[in-house]
């Protein structure tokens, strides 16, 4: 018989997601004790964040899938070091906003795995020529002598998304202080209403988003316009070019309207000064 405790622990999560509508997965691996305590607290009533063990999430989701279509998509994120489940009711994007706020550089350790790819940038450093250019080589960092210092000569990508890193790498990473780890709530993964929505898709750029928005409603307005399509935000434009165009070809054609008799007259009137002018009358 299962312990009483997990029972009430998987009820307890049911009840969660029966109240919050956003139902997520988060990595606790190395969050410190106190800065989730801190988290909770800063959240409370907006989020709720509850930590256990892979086997009882599974089986809260497998229960939830009865109710929540594809939710079971989620026990493929379940896969992190130590992973949590949160339950909010802010939107997925404004949550990830809110817990990435909530994050800080960490130098890493041997034994972690890179959350990204990790690149050594190309530059100086304060590191006085010595035993240590063979220790960046032993690690895939080409480094030189410039101007009495160790210089790296270019970026160097040191360890892939994933990779675990070596205690020489950390050791070097930190001499280099490069902290590529975060400490504090990452977000994996996160489910609304029949979709789930990965930490790659949350994690967008604003501002790139923006632009590309503002990008392909130009795009779009080129397209309307060159392919006279009338929409509110054409119409107008569109109806200034085809009465410019009606107007230049009847110009062209001297076919007189109320439009074009000045411009017509005008014309004929330059002609007409200029033959006199030719023939010299």
């Amino acid at each position: 018989m299962p312990a009483k405790w997990k029972e009430q622990l998987v009820e307890e999560l049911k009840n969660n997601a029966k109240e919050y509508p956003i139902i997520g997965i988060v990595d606790l691996s190395n969050m410190p004790l106190q800065q989730l305590q801190d988290i909770r607290s800063k959240l409370r009533g907006k989020v709720v964040i509850k930590g256990g063990r892979k086997r009882l999430f599974s089986i809260v989701i497998d229960q939830l899938s009865k109710e929540n279509k594809d939710i079971d998509k989620l026990k493929e994120t379940l896969e992190c070091e130590q992973p949590g489940m949160l339950f909010a009711k802010d939107n997925p994007f404004l949550l990830y906003k809110t817990l990435a706020k909530s994050r800080a550089p960490a130098p890493a350790k041997a034994g972690q795995k890179a959350p990204k790819d990790i690149i050594v940038p190309a530059g100086p450093t304060s590191f006085a020529p010595g035993p240590i250019i063979a220790e960046l080589g032993e690690v895939g960092v080409k480094a030189g002598i410039e101007s009495g210092k160790i210089a790296i000569k270019k970026d160097s990508l040191v360890a892939k998304e994933g990779d675990v890193i070596s205690e020489k790498l950390a050791s070097i990473l930190t001499r280099l202080n490069i902290k590529p780890m975060e400490i504090g709530l990452n977000l994996v993964s996160v489910y609304e209403k029949g979709f789930v929505f990965t930490k790659k898709i949350l994690a967008i750029d604003e501002k790139e988003f923006i632009s590309n928005l503002e990008q392909a409603n130009m795009w779009a307005f080129n397209l309307a316009m060159n392919a006279g399509i009338l929409t509110p935000e054409t119409r107008e434009l569109m109806i200034q070019k085809a009465f410019n165009d009606a107007k230049t070809l009847a110009i062209s054609q001297n076919i007189l309207t109320s439009e074009t008799i000045d411009v017509i007259l005008a014309k004929a009137n330059s002609e007409a000064t200029s033959l006199k002018n030719t023939s010299k009358l």
